[in-house]
Formats: structure tokens, sequence, C-alpha cells
């Protein structure tokens, strides 16, 4: 068995790690016996789509969530991406996401989804990649700004849609990171490659996913949280949280909660 080797990213006290062997049974512990060891308190919201009226819920449950469990001021929250897209008001949700973030800087994260992606792609005026992302929910995104028919020719609307957003959501947008780290928990919109380091993955992979993301375990030891996927209800998978519970169709929005040291829970708005 190879030494263990952290993640570039990985705390101090997980980095210490380095020098010692684990078994594959230590590395396999169930999420029973071997909970979550983030830096802190740390919440992971799924999959937005265009739901600001959920969004708006889940802040709120996540506040009292927080203030009952005296970590208000310390807990971090990720959006996990796909904020844009397919629901009814993804400019409200940007906006309140903007707000959010500006409140909080060193609390809020927000990743980026293979929708923020294609959206940015098809602000590039290429009309292919244009009726593209229109096809996969980008309507219901062009609506809520308002900005009238969906259009015919892309390279005219591209112009119109970055106007509408503004510099600051668009810089905002372009920026967004595709991966969080916590102590031996990653963050991340999609999946990660299990065979590789987090600092080995690729942006497609972490955006679009891995055919073996669902079925083989990661064998480091970290915890993988994301959305992207949809299920019925929120899963712990061996050391995999799943919290994309459909938002935008199924009208439940679902965040993990995770307390070094504690079992993982579910909130739901």
């Amino acid at each position: 068995m190879r030494p263990f080797r952290p993640p570039a990213c990985a705390p101090a006290r997980l980095r210490a790690m380095t020098d010692r062997t684990r078994t594959e049974t230590a590395m396999t512990r169930s999420a029973a016996t071997d909970p979550p060891q983030p830096d802190g308190p740390l919440y992971a919201v799924g999959d937005l789509h265009g739901r600001a009226d959920l969004l708006e819920r889940m802040i709120d449950r996540i506040a009292a969530d927080a203030a009952e469990r005296g970590v208000a001021g310390t807990a971090v929250t990720v959006f996990l991406g796909d904020h844009v897209d397919r629901g009814a008001d993804p400019r409200a949700v940007l906006a309140r996401l903007d707000a959010h973030r500006r409140a909080a800087p060193d609390r809020t994260i927000c990743l980026m989804g293979n929708h923020e992606k294609m959206l940015l792609d098809a602000l590039d005026g290429d009309p292919v990649r244009g009726a593209r992302w229109l096809r996969h929910g980008g309507l219901e995104t062009w609506d809520s700004f308002d900005l009238g028919p969906p259009p015919d020719d892309w390279e005219e609307a591209a112009p119109r849609l970055r106007a509408a957003l503004g510099p600051a959501i668009l810089a905002w947008l372009r920026d967004l990171p595709l991966m969080h780290c916590s102590g031996d928990v990653i963050c991340v919109h999609a999946a990660l490659d299990p065979a590789a380091p987090p600092e080995a993955q690729v942006p497609r992979v972490m955006l679009w996913g891995h055919p073996r993301f669902l079925a083989k375990p990661r064998r480091d030891g970290l915890w993988v949280v994301h959305g992207h996927t949809p299920v019925h209800d929120p899963e712990v998978a061996g050391r995999r949280i799943a919290v994309d519970t459909g938002a935008w169709y199924s009208d439940r929005l679902t965040a993990a909660a995770l307390t070094p040291g504690e079992p993982v829970r579910f909130l739901q708005a």
C-alpha cells in the first residue's frame, strides 16, 4: 500500500499524515464510524437551477441551524454550482448569491457548474454554443432577464445578454472556482476522478462527471460532496455525499450539513 498523499489544498493536520501508511481497511471505513472532518462547520447546497424561492428558504434554514448550533459566525456555505438555467428566476438567483457572498466573503463559496460553463461559452458569441445552451435550460435564464423572444441571431443576442448580466456579475461568474477543500472534505459540482488526487483533477470531470465516480470508492480517505446527478433523496454512499435533489422540478432543495467528527446531516427547503 502506498503512503497516503494528501491534496495540496489539505490543511496541515491532514498533510501530517503523509508519512504514515494507511491500510485499505482504514481508508474505507464507513461514514457511521469515521465521519467527515472539515476544517469547521460546513454547509454544501445542491443545484439551484433558477429556484430563487428555494434559495431564500435555504439561506434562512442554514442561518437558523447555524445559530442553534452556535456556529453562525464560523460556518462556511458552499453552493455546488448550476445556479442558472431551467428554473423560473436565474437572474434573481445570481443577484441573491452575489449579495450573500459580498455580505460574508470568507464564509460563502460559489462553485462553477456545467450550466455556468455553458452560459459563459455561449456569451463568447459562438452560435453553435449559444443554441446548445438555449436548448439545455438557457431559455429560462434568457427570459429571466426580460430580453424578449428567444433570439434567432445569437451573435447579435450574446452582447445583449452580456450587458444584462453586467460586468460585475460576469467577472464573478468567470472566476468561480471548480473545487473547495475543507479538511478531508472536497466540494465539487459533478465529480472527481476516483483514481486521481484533487490537485490532478481536470475541469471537464469536475463540471460534467466521470464514468467511475459513482461506483468506485476513493482510496485516499477523502470525502466528496457533489451535485449534478439528481437523486430522489440525499445520500451518503461510502464517502460520497450527493445533494442534488432536482430542486427545479421537485421543489426540494437540499444541503449537507457537515460538522467535524459528527455524522452527516441534511437540511431541505
